[in-house]
């Protein structure tokens, strides 16, 4: 008791010396003259009307966090750098292990991280919405609980959630105004996993409002609460990708050690390809859907955004588990990684799309792996017809979001389905729908009965199996693919695809590759993903964010 008592004197004396450090301050700058200059780009859904959001303070965002802050200075986070920046969850639970790190350290390391960037005006991503006010004090409980932790758990690590994911801690927006108080009673079914194996949600992120099922040629990374998300390897210059942005730019960013994204036609696979991050959107089923603001139940479904391979596996296992409440849920058994990744590409079979072999960047790392060993099928997929695919989205979007409204958001929450969210937008368009609402108008003018519905999903559905048919025929462990050039049809043949970096084009900008797999062939593809990774080491930290 003595020396305990010795030691306490001895760590306050230590946080007295300590220099508090002057506040931050989230200034609105004027940026008249970075949107005038963003008219010139090429790309029309690029010419940006607003960078900044018009509802959202950071000032109050980081308000909980300012006396912890005070005393975490410039050189502590320096010190920390090497122990986090860039590094996989196995190497940051041996740093804690050894003593070199805490938990408590990694979350105010991320905090300070977010802070120094989002509050510089020429460095601002605009990737985060809202931060967990007790995240300090459960990090602290972390360190005092921690036992025996594996060096593949998820226990107290820093985790951001895509803000169509509820969480009691924040509000879940879907970044529109109309949900701008949407504090859930419960946590989303992935989220309560989370927590039960000892994650910790550091806060929410930016995303394309309404998960991009809003307006019709808007910016990729836009909503009405966060303002436009940017990409950091290409600020305001190339596109984030969408609709899972925010998830993208902050682990791209190393603003905590992964991000939940959600997908119902590559909405995983963009952001992840276009921010150099890995991105997994499995099966159908692997995950549950319950608890997350919805566009279609027939192909929606959240994923892992991490930096390595090794992390995307211990994350999905983290949020796994079958939901009673959700009727695609399927039980899992089968350990995601269980540190037994090989990598080599001995007996492994991929398909590749000669369509995409004048792709200089494909066509070299086809013939890296052709090297390394894999057998690579040449293949070329029949024509296919993708029709009533905006009507799968339009009537699923119609029927499953007035569900969510009325089972899981705040019952304070005053729209109750798409047609009133358009009537709420039109009181004041300029702030709530900048770029306009033309899907949600789409939605409300659909008459297409449940089912004709039916009709159209199994034909998508029959469609996507017969462009991926080679995976069965020439019995292939992965169809290679670019970017989420082909999300759309893995979506309706529900077939997971795991995107990892190949590379970067001349601009800058990075590319993916991307697995499209079998059904329920998670661990296979994230093998693979993983004997890739080790063979390219191609992701590279964004320059101006080191």
């Amino acid at each position: 008791m003595k020396n305990f008592s010795i030691l306490m004197v001895f760590m306050l004396l230590i946080y007295a010396c300590k220099e508090k450090q002057p506040d931050v301050i989230f200034a609105k700058y004027d940026e008249t003259d970075a949107l005038i200059s963003q008219q010139n780009h090429k790309r029309k859904r690029m010419q940006f009307k607003l960078f900044q959001s018009k509802v959202l303070d950071m000032n109050d965002v980081f308000k909980p966090f300012q006396e912890d802050l005070a005393y975490f200075s410039e050189e502590d986070y320096q010190s920390l750098k090497p122990l986090i920046l860039e590094q996989d969850i196995p190497t940051l639970q041996k740093s804690i292990k050894e003593g070199k790190l805490s938990y408590e350290k990694l979350t105010l390391f991320y905090l300070y991280r977010i802070r120094k960037f989002e509050s510089d005006s020429t460095k601002s991503l605009n990737s985060i919405i809202a931060l967990n006010p007790n995240v300090i004090e459960e990090a602290r409980k972390k360190d005092k609980a921690k036992k025996r932790i594996s060096d593949f758990s998820i226990y107290g690590m820093p985790i951001l959630l895509k803000d169509n994911i509820n969480t009691k801690e924040m509000p879940t927006t879907a970044g529109a105004i109309a949900l701008q108080r949407n504090y859930t009673k419960n946590d989303a079914f992935i989220v309560e996993k989370l927590k039960e194996k000892g994650a910790l949600i550091l806060g929410k992120v930016n995303l394309s409002e309404w998960a991009y099922y809003f307006c019709s040629g808007c910016p990729l990374g836009y909503s009405a609460i966060g303002g436009q998300t940017l990409n950091p390897y290409g600020r305001g210059n190339f596109e984030t990708g969408g609709s899972s942005s925010g998830s993208g730019v902050a682990v791209a960013t190393n603003f905590a050690v992964a991000a939940v994204g959600t997908e119902t036609s590559g909405s995983i696979t963009s952001p992840s390809s276009l921010n150099s991050v890995v991105g997994l959107k499995p099966t159908i089923g692997v995950l549950s859907r319950t608890g997350i603001v919805p566009i279609s139940s027939t192909l929606d479904t959240p994923g892992p955004m991490t930096k390595s391979v090794i992390d995307n596996a211990i994350f999905l296992e983290a949020m796994l588990g079958y939901d009673k409440n959700d009727t695609a849920s399927k039980e899992i058994k089968e350990s995601s990684f269980k540190n037994e990744f090989k990598s080599d590409f001995k007996g492994v079979k991929l398909g590749v799309l000669k369509t995409l072999l004048s792709d200089s960047i494909y066509a070299l790392n086809i013939e890296k792996l052709r090297k390394a060993g894999a057998e690579i099928v040449e293949i070329t997929p029949p024509e296919i017809s993708f029709n009533g695919f905006r009507t799968l989205l339009n009537i699923d979007m119609k029927h499953d979001l007035p569900k969510y409204l009325s089972e899981q958001a705040d019952k304070s929450i005053f729209v109750k389905n798409v047609n009133s969210v358009v009537a709420f937008n039109k009181k004041d368009s300029l702030l709530r729908a900048p770029y306009g609402q033309q899907l949600f108008d789409g939605i409300v003018n659909d008459s297409t009965t449940l089912k004709e519905l039916e009709v159209i999903k199994n034909n998508l559905k029959l469609e996507g199996e017969k462009y991926l048919q080679a995976l069965k025929q020439n019995n292939l462990d992965a169809i290679l693919s670019i970017n989420n050039y082909h999300s759309g049809i893995a979506a309706v043949a529900l077939h997971p695809t795991l995107t990892v970096p190949m590379g970067y084009k001349a601009s800058g900008e990075p590319i993916s590759l991307t697995f499209v797999g079998k059904p329920f062939s998670e661990r296979k593809l994230l093998e693979i993903g993983y004997a890739f990774e080790a063979l390219t080491k191609a992701r590279k930290i964004p320059e101006n964010y080191q």
